[in-house]
């Protein structure tokens, strides 16, 4: 597994547990949670992507929640569920901030990651969610 791959998931997983700890950015980033037994040890790497999604997740969190939010049509966003929304959060970053990552890497990601953590249909939903964002950013991508 590559180490963007690996520090998705890590990121991904990161963001699932603040969701439901609101556990402190310095724990979230020393992944002292990993259970390296039952996996392999992160690269350097996977930790160093890791900690810039889920750093920059967190300290935009408004206006990505806002931007989800935005598109969920007669859908709360606090019915989410949990998997879906850490997903989408850290992918909403990637879309809105990191620049240096086409849309289309960043959507297809999310949906490998809802496939194998999400339930049977999250990985439609949180296309159809990243799709519509990618859309209505674009062109503000063309005025720099």
């Amino acid at each position: 597994m590559g180490a963007r791959r690996q520090g998705r998931i890590l990121a991904f997983q990161s963001l699932f547990r603040y969701d439901l700890s609101q556990a402190p950015l310095s724990e979230l980033l020393d992944f002292s949670w990993y259970n390296a037994e039952r996996h392999e040890n992160p690269s350097e790497g996977a930790t160093a992507f890791a900690g810039l999604l889920i750093a920059g997740t967190l300290e935009r969190l408004d206006k990505i929640d806002r931007s989800i939010a935005n598109q969920l049509e007669n859908w709360d966003f606090s019915r989410l569920a949990r998997v879906d929304c850490a997903i989408l959060r850290m992918s909403v970053y990637c879309l809105l901030y990191q620049h240096d990552i086409p849309a289309s890497v960043t959507i297809d990601e999310a949906i490998q990651i809802a496939k194998e953590f999400g339930s049977e249909d999250s990985y439609k939903f949180i296309n159809g969610v990243l799709d519509a964002i990618a859309k209505k950013k674009a062109p503000d991508t063309a005025h720099g």
